[in-house]
Order: C-alpha cells, then sequence, then structure tokens
C-alpha cells in the first residue's frame, strides 16, 4: 500500500492546493471527472489517477474540493459513493464550500462507519492556492483537526477552528455573505468617487485609513492600480468568479431561511450578483461587480475571457 494523500477535485483552486503538497514532499494522487482539468493537471505534474478504486487503495487522507453540495453527496453518499470503500483509518478533509446540511450528512455517516471527517472551506481565492497562503475555516474534533494540521500548514497560513463539524462551512457562508456586501459597498464609493471626479487613488487612500474600510478595500480593490496582485490589474480575469460568489450568496439565503434570520443585505448583494451573471458576467471575477456599478462612468480594461 502506497500511504498517499487522494486528492479530489483539482480545479482552479485544487491544483495548487495538491501542487503545495506535492512539493512539501507528500505522495499525492489526484482524481477529477473533467477532462480539461485532468489535462491541466497532468501538465502541472500531479499524478493523476484514472479510476476511484486506484486512487483510494491505500489512501492515508482523502481531500476534496468540489463545486457544489450536490457534487459532495455524488461523490461520497451517491448509489456509487465512495464512503464506504475508503480505508477505515482514514481521514477525510472536505474543503468545499457547501450548505450546511450536506457537510452534516457526510459527517454523520462518516462517524457511523468510524472515519474521522472534518470540514475545510478555504479563504484566499486562488492566488492564496497558489502560494500556500490560504486560511482553512475548520468545523471538526479536535483530534481529527489535529490530524490535518500539518497538511494545512503546508497549503495555508492560518487554521481558524470554527467548532464542531459543520462549523466549518457555517462560518464561510458568514464570511462570504459579508464579502460580498464588502465587495458591492466598496465598488459604490469608488465609483462614487469617480463620478465626482475625485483623485480615486487618494480616496483610497483615505478610505483604508478611516471607518468604512474593509477587506475588499485594502486587499482586493474592485477599481484597477489600487492594489498590487489583484483581478482589477488584470482585466477582472478570475481570482473568485461572479458565479461562486452567487452560489455562496445562495447558500447564505438558504441558510438564513432555515433559521429564520434577517439577511437585507445579504439578500441585495445575491440580487445584485444574480443580476450581473445575467448579464453575462458569471466567468469575470466577483470585483468586476464595479462594472454594473460604475454603468456610464465605467473606464477601465474588462476582459476576463482573455489569455495572458
Amino acid at each position: 500500500m502506497s500511504n498517499h494523500i487522494a486528492f479530489i477535485g483539482v480545479g482552479n483552486m485544487g491544483n495548487p492546493m495538491a501542487n503545495q503538497l506535492v512539493k512539501a514532499g507528500k505522495n499525492v494522487k489526484v482524481f477529477d471527472v473533467s477532462p480539461d482539468v485532468i489535462e491541466i493537471a497532468k501538465q502541472s505534474g500531479l499524478n493523476v489517477i484514472g479510476s476511484m478504486e486506484e486512487l483510494l487503495q491505500g489512501a492515508t487522507t482523502v481531500i476534496s474540493m468540489l463545486p457544489e453540495g450536490k457534487h459532495v453527496r455524488s461523490l461520497y453518499l451517491g448509489d456509487n459513493g465512495i464512503l464506504k470503500k475508503i480505508p477505515k483509518d482514514c481521514l477525510i478533509i472536505d474543503c468545499s464550500t457547501i450548505d450546511i446540511e450536506t457537510s452534516l450528512a457526510l459527517g454523520n455517516e462518516a462517524k457511523k462507519i468510524g472515519i474521522k471527517m472534518i470540514d475545510a472551506p478555504v479563504t484566499g481565492g486562488v492566488m492564496g492556492a497558489r502560494i500556500g497562503k490560504l486560511n482553512f475555516l475548520v468545523g471538526g474534533t479536535d483530534e481529527a483537526v489535529a490530524l490535518a494540521k500539518p497538511l494545512f500548514d503546508i497549503m495555508g497560513q492560518k487554521i481558524l477552528h470554527a467548532g464542531a463539524q459543520g462549523s466549518g462551512v457555517g462560518v464561510k457562508i458568514c464570511n462570504n455573505m459579508s464579502l460580498g456586501i464588502s465587495m458591492i459597498a466598496s465598488a459604490e464609493a469608488l465609483m462614487l468617487a469617480q463620478r465626482l471626479k475625485m483623485d480615486v487613488k487618494k480616496v483610497h487612500s483615505i478610505i483604508k485609513e478611516a471607518s468604512g474600510n474593509n477587506w475588499a478595500m485594502t486587499n482586493y480593490t474592485p477599481l484597477p492600480n489600487l492594489t498590487e496582485g489583484v483581478p482589477s490589474n488584470n482585466k477582472y480575469r478570475p481570482g473568485f468568479t461572479a458565479a461562486m460568489m452567487k452560489k455562496d450568496l445562495n447558500l447564505a439565503r438558504d441558510a438564513a431561511k432555515s433559521v429564520d434570520a434577517s439577511t437585507p443585505l445579504g439578500k441585495a448583494a445575491l440580487d445584485i450578483f444574480s443580476k450581473f451573471c445575467e448579464d453575462g458576467d458569471s466567468e469575470t471575477d466577483y470585483s468586476g461587480i464595479s462594472k454594473m456599478i460604475g454603468g456610464d462612468a465605467w473606464d477601465y480594461p474588462f476582459d476576463p475571457k482573455g489569455k495572458d
């Protein structure tokens, strides 16, 4: 047996995460259902395995990074689900941003058969994944989190343990609702400065030192030439797509409904990002929402489908 890490889902986020593990000397085998993703994985030097049976044989850890809850359910709990095929002493780390119900269902089924599982969605985006600077928002037992820590330390910079299994995806949903709202707020403020014919660079630098500051304003500015290394400087090529933000805001809406919570700004943000996606910008970085907000004041480069 090879005692390897089985990494399932090596798209925009999974690929660089898996590569960080490989660079650290870990034995990593990967699997994906997309031919395009598989080809990119091979080109990046990852060891792509053609069958799930071979992937799981001898695995000590299974890491999954999938788009939605339905994919996680299908992978682990479906008619051909892998949960009962995973070695009993294996640790499951699901890094997908999904609904809380699916995460809890997987965790409960894993517990029934004696397999440790944690939910560990990430923040930091593709840029963070490429340089090993992700933050892991973790739900699970202290024992399971301790087992995963050496891998988190390779792929990321912070392990933020939110509580019991399911808490990781819960805090990620809350975080991304706040992020979507604050990105829109940042875009509105900066585009207002643009319309007022103010020096946007000066406005940005002042807001960063004032009470209107937020993470998007400081680290992921929606207008170009204000912060280094952000998608707005690269014609809004993602990054984190508007479609993914819309998905996470939908998760927040559903979570709020399930506990009768009032999230009017979350709803407004979902409506705005939904319109942005409907207008053909679903694969644009979510900071490109400033294009829609700017309207006829928009005068910035915008080519999210371009090639470097």
